[in-house]
Parts: C-alpha cells; sequence; structure tokens
C-alpha cells in the first residue's frame, strides 16, 4: 500500500515538473563547460596581443571606463569590470539594467552589454549585446526558464524541491526486493536485448540509480539560490559546529593603508589588488556612486571558481583597509556556502567534477523523457483493456 502511495506521488510530480525539469537539467548540462567553450568560440573578444614587455602597466581603470562607457549609448551605464590580470586577456565592461517585475526574458533585461577593452592600449576590442548571447540565454533559461525572475524562478525552484522529492521516491520504487540474481543485475545494468518497452524502463530505472547523489547534491546547490534565507541557515546550523576565527586579514598583508599614486580611489585600490595578486585569475570590481564612503575588489584565485576568494573593502575617503574577506577565514558553514556555486558547476576539482556534473545533469534531462514514455506506454495499455472488455 505504501509503495503504490510512493508510485501516484511519483508520477504526478513527475508529469507536472517533467518538461520544466528537462529543460533546466539540459540548460545546465550545456552550460556546465561556458567558461571554456566561450574562450573557444569568441577567442577574438577575450584574448589581445599582449604587450611588448612585461612591465607595461595597464592604463588606470577610470580612464578605460571612461573609454569603454564612450562605445554605449548614453543612457547604458557600465556597472562591473571584470578583469584578467594575465597580460593576454581582455578586460569586460558591463551594462546592465532590469525589470524586475516584467514577464519574458527579452522584457526583464532593459539592456545588456559587455564592452572587451584592450587594457594596455584602450582600444575596444568588441561589444557584446549579451541579452542575445547564445551562452546568457542558455543560463537564464536554467535559472528562470526565460520567463523573467518575478515568474520564471519560482517555477523553476519550485521544480526543483518537487524533484527531490522524485529522485526520494524513485529510489524507494527501484530498491530491489532481492540484492542478488536478476532482480539486483536489473536494476544496475542495462540489457540491450531487451525489447523497446522493457529497455526504456530499465533505462529509468538504472539512469536514476546512478545520477541519484550528484542530483541531489545538485538540486540542494540549485535550492540554496533560489532561496536565500536557507543558505543563510544552512550556514548559520553547520557554523555552530565550527570554531570561530575573526581574523580577517590574510598573514600577507600587514599594513593598514594602500598607497596612493593615482588621483582617482578606484585606481589605487586596482593598483594594490594587481600588486597583491598577481597571478589571480581574474577580478571584479562594482561600481558604486562617486560619494561611496567603500569601494571593494572581488578577486578570484582561479578564474572559475568563485569560492577561492579575497574580497578588499577599502574607506575611499583615506585607502584604509576596512575589512579584507578570505575563503581562507571563513567558518565551515560559511564556506560551504561561499563554495555553492563550485559545486552546482562542478568547478569544484576542475575538468573532472565538471565532467560528472555534465553527465549527470544529461542523466537528469533523461530521465522525464523515459518517465513519460513510461506513464504513455501503460495508459495506452490500460486504453486497450478497457476496450477489449467492452
Amino acid at each position: 500500500m505504501l509503495k503504490k502511495g510512493v508510485l501516484w506521488a511519483h508520477k504526478w510530480l513527475g508529469l507536472i515538473t517533467g518538461l520544466i525539469v528537462f529543460l533546466v537539467s539540459l540548460s545546465g548540462a550545456i552550460y556546465t563547460f561556458h567558461d571554456e567553450l566561450k574562450l573557444w568560440i569568441y577567442p577574438n573578444k577575450y584574448f589581445i596581443e599582449p604587450p611588448t614587455t612585461t612591465v607595461t602597466p595597464p592604463l588606470e581603470l577610470t580612464e578605460l571606463i571612461e573609454r569603454a562607457q564612450a562605445e554605449l549609448p548614453a543612457e547604458q551605464n557600465i556597472s562591473r569590470i571584470d578583469l584578467y590580470p594575465a597580460p593576454n586577456r581582455s578586460w569586460i565592461f558591463r551594462a546592465s539594467d532590469v525589470d524586475p517585475s516584467a514577464f519574458g526574458h527579452w522584457n526583464y533585461f532593459r539592456y545588456y552589454k559587455r564592452v572587451f577593452m584592450n587594457p594596455y592600449t584602450g582600444e575596444c576590442v568588441a561589444i557584446e549585446d549579451s541579452k542575445n548571447e547564445f551562452f546568457q540565454l542558455v543560463l537564464q533559461l536554467h535559472m528562470n526558464l526565460l520567463l523573467g525572475k518575478t515568474y520564471g524562478h519560482a517555477l523553476v525552484a519550485y521544480s526543483t524541491l518537487f524533484f527531490v522529492i522524485l529522485l526520494l521516491t524513485g529510489m524507494v520504487l527501484w530498491w530491489p526486493k532481492k540484492w542478488r540474481g536478476k532482480p539486483l543485475k536489473r536494476s544496475l545494468w542495462l540489457n540491450r536485448k531487451a525489447k523497446w518497452k522493457r529497455f526504456n524502463y530499465d533505462m529509468h530505472n538504472v539512469f536514476g540509480f546512478y545520477v541519484f547523489p550528484l542530483a541531489v547534491l545538485l538540486c540542494v546547490t540549485g535550492l540554496l539560490f533560489s532561496f536565500p534565507s536557507w543558505k543563510k541557515t544552512y550556514s548559520q546550523f553547520i557554523n555552530q559546529f565550527a570554531s570561530a576565527n575573526v581574523d580577517q586579514r590574510p598573514p600577507h598583508e600587514p599594513q593598514l593603508q594602500i598607497s596612493k599614486p593615482f588621483e582617482s580611489p578606484l585606481d589605487n585600490l586596482l593598483a594594490h589588488a594587481l600588486d597583491k595578486h598577481p597571478d589571480a585569475g581574474m577580478m571584479s570590481i562594482r561600481l558604486r556612486p562617486a560619494d561611496a564612503p567603500i569601494i571593494d575588489v572581488q578577486i578570484r584565485l582561479q578564474e572559475d571558481r568563485s569560492g577561492l576568494f579575497y574580497w578588499y573593502y577599502v574607506h575611499s575617503a583615506d585607502m584604509t583597509i576596512a575589512q579584507i574577506a578570505s575563503h581562507e577565514k571563513l567558518k565551515t558553514g560559511d564556506l560551504l556556502a561561499a563554495l555553492n556555486f563550485d559545486l552546482h558547476t562542478g568547478a569544484i576539482w576542475g575538468f573532472t567534477t565538471k565532467f560528472l556534473v555534465f553527465m549527470a545533469a544529461l542523466g537528469c534531462a533523461s530521465l522525464p523523457v523515459t518517465g513519460y514514455i513510461l506513464w504513455w506506454n501503460k495508459k495506452q495499455k490500460t486504453t486497450k483493456q478497457k476496450a477489449r472488455r467492452c
């Protein structure tokens, strides 16, 4: 009786959320290698001819911002810069604005542009309409089904929550009656000689079993993005079991004030960050109002790892360091929260874990397809049986 109720819940939750799970899983699989694919597909945007001498410094950031802004319409304001210490990489100046209540991707983004600049010459390398760029569309499909944040985000979040229930009920239904012989073999291995209906049934069961651990991880990390309050509760709960370390200053950072060779606080902050972290993967700066008391720069030690970072917060008036946040100084719960993106995308241990996430996402995408076929075959069989009785 219990298994019958589990089967009923599994079937109807699958039918209700199947299309969304398929789209989210497939787009997630495609987006897994987006960092590598973008560099391969758009080399003219991301790579530049390095300067002739290794000591050639980039232009002042404020000058580059002015030059990048001049490439855009006056109403499209640059709000973020992604820059790379590597001498062969362009710097990216982002301008975006959204309407949070709008329906549909193209209404949600009022505009989204990226200006790629050569930081050593000040030349504009390319201007990208990111609103219509392929990988951005894939990301928005993954996060909100291209419906805009207000409408699509909730659908994705609750469908992911239901998918966790589907995975758990699926494991109950998968559980072999006997852990030996044919029942166990059929639960763990595909019989390629089986007829199509049986083969589809085995695919649903076997794929579901093998993707289960990673699928649960992907769902949980995805839900932490969808429900920020859960993320806070989750990190606070784990922090209870970790010893506190309130010193947020790394050992190699003895000074309290940044030197001021430039007029602009932003230029001084970036010069300091580049001097302290010349081998960083990338840095991000969000532009604040001119009178903002604090300016900041996020430093990723590896380009595609958001969980390995330093984050400098500096008083703009006198360039004294207010705080340096670092992954090295986080409590266990806060560190896991910071690593959530790396866990979700598989970047945590490089290509190996990215490939595992890619395969798990494809496996998740297959489950609604094979599950729907199972339901359809069962429905057709029931219809034929009723027709025979009549």
